[in-house]
């Protein structure tokens, strides 16, 4: 996130057009999973087994300005009819759900290190939901809007509403998923973008005679951002806790920034980017594992990568590999792998993250703990999760957003076990479930996805993690 410019709210508007009301009207007749024009036969390079049933392609959320976001949906590998309904969101803002939520983390089909093979991912979330990759806001990855001004508009609200209407839209092309249990999830920024979009969801539920009904039953955000006082406040205590910055250095922090104020002083943002430099010697988002050392041409054209005169690094035990950005860029940039999700890059690179985004957005929230008051009350199934090794969104900001909720404690901060060892700890308060991964970063599926796959399962099964080896 880059230093706080001044805060712009922008408002939602709550009229719709009467296309809404078709939504409503309940199905006469058996229908297809989905459009066949959607579906997805075959990727380039997958795996011949398992079959996987999946669906690409776009959805329209304003004709006016021409804007639609891109999606990849997995029906669940077994059961699909009587699991529910799981939206994936990543954060940046900038960053592709293709490219990390579905391509390296917790999608059936990753890209391999080579970027050119597809591998089947043996923890997939399709066992527990079936699953759905949406690339937002507009100008993320394949999304697209034939306006250029709205790339100057987004901000939390601007995101809220267009995901909204990919909903409305996308349920409208999937009939048989309007009455299934909703649930949400995401990691980093979509710590901003999950309960803001459950929020909306929650609050036009209860106007059914204006909008459709969306059967929400809870979200699940990962190493989110929250609240950017005890967030920056978390990053740089994880800082001085973790040997990344001297006590000098950490003390002066102390006396010169106060997170809470809306804007920073001139002393207090040259400290923080300097503890981001000297984060830039190691991977903040996972700090304990390698950097990557492999980076991708500049030349719009080019799908392959250079080394730049260093050894690539070798794909860890768990199946880490600091260098899956790259080879997701390698792979969805082939116009054979476009033609097979229905994509279209309008004549540009595609890449996972998009600076252009990040640098003009608008960062007009600047802390979401309202919004976690609010669909608390409404008894929201609420679950944080957080990898201890991330240093861009530590656990100790999360645990400190928690505690300024001030919910009593239902169970109390025990450990939890997966495959007889500590898989992390857990601590249920009313209303809200707080979970750490050990040994994982950022990008928890990726690093632990064995350990993911359980939280998710227990997240949705209502089956406890395990309390012993």
């Amino acid at each position: 996130m880059a230093p706080r410019s001044p805060p712009k709210r922008v408002s939602i508007s709550h009229s719709f057009t009467s296309f809404f009301l078709g939504f409503l009207i309940p199905c006469i007749n058996a229908a297809p999973l989905g459009p066949e024009s959607d579906r997805v036969i075959k990727l380039p390079n997958q795996p011949a087994t398992p079959s996987i049933s999946q669906f690409s392609g776009y959805v329209t959320v304003n004709e006016e300005h021409g804007r639609a976001l891109f999606y990849w949906f997995f029906e669940a590998q077994s059961e699909a009819s009587k699991k529910p309904l799981l939206l994936w969101l990543n954060g940046g803002p900038g960053c592709s759900s293709i490219a990390y939520g579905a391509a390296s983390e917790l999608g059936p089909l990753r890209v391999g290190e080579n970027g050119v093979d597809l591998h089947f991912n043996e923890f997939a979330w399709n066992q527990e939901a079936n699953l759905l990759f949406v690339e937002s806001p507009v100008g993320v990855g394949f999304s697209y809007t034939n306006t250029t001004s709205d790339l100057t508009k987004l901000d939390d609200a601007f995101v809220a509403e267009d995901v909204y209407m990919f909903l409305v839209e996308w349920l409208q092309r999937f009939p048989h998923f309007k009455t299934r249990d909703f649930f949400i999830s995401g990691e980093s920024y979509a710590g901003h973008y999950v309960p803001q979009l459950a929020e909306l969801v929650y609050d036009r539920n209860n106007d059914t005679t204006r909008y459709p009904f969306i059967n929400l039953k809870g979200f699940m955000v990962g190493n989110p951002v929250t609240d950017d006082n005890y967030d920056y406040t978390g990053i740089m205590d994880y800082a001085w806790s973790h040997s990344v910055i001297s006590d000098e250095f950490y003390h002066n922090i102390k006396q010169v920034c106060d997170f809470k104020e809306l804007y920073w002083s001139t002393e207090c943002n040259a400290l923080v980017n300097q503890v981001f430099d000297i984060y830039s010697e190691i991977d903040i988002y996972n700090i304990y594992d390698p950097k990557c050392l492999i980076n991708t041409t500049s030349s719009a054209t080019a799908n392959k990568i250079k080394i730049d005169g260093f050894k690539r690094v070798t794909i860890l035990a768990g199946g880490y590999d600091p260098c899956y950005s790259p080879y997701s860029e390698m792979y969805f940039n082939r116009p054979d792998v476009q033609t097979s999700i229905h994509a279209d890059s309008r004549g540009e690179k595609w890449v996972s993250c998009k600076d252009s985004i990040l640098n003009s957005y608008n960062f007009s929230v600047f802390s979401v703990l309202p919004v976690y008051e609010k669909l608390i009350k409404e008894k929201l199934k609420i679950w944080m999760y957080s990898g201890d090794m991330d240093g861009r969104v530590p656990i100790i900001g999360s645990r400190y957003c928690v505690e300024a909720l001030g919910l009593p404690v239902k169970s109390p901060w025990r450990s939890w076990f997966h495959n007889k060892q500590v898989g992390g700890r857990i601590v249920e308060y009313e209303g809200l479930t707080l979970v750490t991964v050990r040994g994982a970063g950022h990008l928890v599926p990726l690093n632990k996805p064995s350990e993911a796959l359980a939280l998710i399962h227990s997240f949705l099964s209502d089956e406890p993690l395990p309390n012993h080896r």
